[in-house]
């Protein structure tokens, strides 16, 4: 089958994947890579602790958690599409907002409550698009454009950690002023979104399968809501689903939130004491690069061979490559050369290894109620990725920058351990003849 484009129920030919995937999963990986990781690195340079960071930062994975509770209301009141639309309007609009409240006093706390904005928009936007994304694609699309997808969701993270970065590198240093710096980066953000609603507004098909759903009642509302989730947790094996889901990430939700300040961070205490503009350079180049091969090459592979064959180098691919954090925090090499080739292979390793976890998710979702159960995957997902974030700076601050990586290696042990009870069809990703 072509992947070039789908067809809906009466033959009509639908617009070209190309035209729409990379720009919608783009315009997804954003938002959270400015709540997550952007974030991390701008409180950095306004002087907050990396306990607090990583504490305050890591609560706000809570949307994405609990989406679950309200992607029901995707499936069943509006199109997927138009949820879309609005979300991104609402996303440019917290952009704005935590622009605005840099220059304030308490902007800690304003900050704070714009990123909760963003995030709880953004949840609702994966939500829509990733089931627009199932309606769209049939299971061998799926399998070919997941690795695509996820490339432009990681490249929208590099471009968080990357040029923008730079930029505001560059800004702190033409303006000399922290706080103005990164509100310009916050009002290009905001900008940036307004022209993604603009371009989604004319580009998006419309799957014959995106409907809105029937609401007779509010009681029917409330049963189907139920409904939806009973569906989910009665799948056989949900137990080590659910631990897959937790534990895959578990070494790399404690290294993303103590990476950048690492870079960052003075060589007197541990760190590598890169500029911002370094850091983002570092992100944006090398960095942006192998994720780039490694994501396309994750979803290439799995296309072509089905995810099950690839599982095992998929799991070490996105764990291993932590060593070389280690390797930098024991060395504290000068050469800014030597730590973008150590990015850049912890990048390729991690576009490769996401690549299996996104699929499964997808595995896991077939079937009625794929964009509610998606959801569900993806908030557990987030909960995997809170949790452990939440005690990263602490433990950092306790053991060290090099103590703290050594055990972000015995962590990935959790990631082979559910890896090897999953359940999984064989035949899933493969191209069907």
């Amino acid at each position: 089958m072509s992947t070039d484009a789908a067809r809906d129920d009466a033959g009509t030919p639908q617009r070209k994947p190309w035209s729409w995937v990379p720009s919608l999963y783009f315009a997804e990986g954003l938002p959270f890579v400015a709540v997550m990781t952007v974030s991390v690195i701008m409180y950095k340079r306004l002087d907050v602790s990396n306990a607090a960071i990583a504490f305050y930062t890591s609560w706000l994975y809570l949307p994405w958690v609990v989406k679950p509770v309200w992607s029901p209301l995707v499936d069943l009141l509006k199109t997927r599409r138009q949820w879309i639309l609005v979300m991104q309007l609402l996303v440019g609009a917290g952009f704005a907002a935590v622009a605005l409240s840099l220059p304030a006093d308490d902007f800690f706390r304003y900050s704070l409550a714009a990123f909760c904005l963003i995030a709880f928009s953004s949840a609702t936007h994966d939500i829509a698009a990733d089931g627009f994304y199932i309606l769209g694609l049939d299971d061998h699309q799926q399998a070919w454009w997941v690795g695509i997808r996820n490339t432009f969701y990681r490249l929208a993270m590099i471009t968080g950690q990357g040029l923008l970065v730079m930029i505001a590198g560059y800004l702190e240093t033409s303006t000399a002023n922290i706080p103005l710096a990164w509100s310009i980066v916050f009002y290009l953000l905001a900008g940036l979104f307004v022209l993604a609603f603009v371009y989604h507004r004319f580009v998006l098909p419309q799957p014959a399968g995106d409907v809105e759903g029937r609401v007779e009642s509010f009681a029917g509302l409330a049963r189907d809501f139920v409904d939806t989730f009973v569906a989910f947790f009665r799948k056989p094996y949900i137990g080590r689903i659910l631990a897959f889901l937790l534990l895959y990430r578990f070494a790399e939700a404690q290294i993303v939130k103590m990476a950048s300040p690492f870079l960052l961070d003075e060589r007197s205490v541990g760190g590598l004491g890169l500029g911002t503009a370094d850091v983002g350079l570092t992100y944006g180049t090398v960095g942006a690069l192998m994720l780039t091969v490694g994501g396309i090459l994750g979803g290439f592979i799995a296309a072509s061979h089905g995810l099950k064959r690839w599982l095992w180098w998929m799991v070490a691919a996105i764990n291993l490559p932590n060593v070389v954090y280690l390797l930098l925090a024991m060395t504290q090499p000068d050469s800014l050369l030597l730590v973008n080739i150590a990015v850049g292979i912890e990048q390729f390793g991690y576009g490769v290894g996401f690549t299996a976890y996104t699929l499964y998710m997808l595995y896991v979702s077939r079937g009625e109620h794929s964009t509610a159960h998606f959801a569900i995957c993806t908030g557990f997902m987030a909960l995997g990725m809170m949790i452990p974030g939440m005690f990263s700076g602490d433990l950092q601050t306790w053991l060290g920058y090099e103590a703290f990586f050594l055990w972000v290696l015995v962590a990935t042990l959790p990631s082979f351990i559910v890896t090897a009870l999953i359940p999984l069809d064989g035949s899933f990703g493969k191209k069907k003849d």
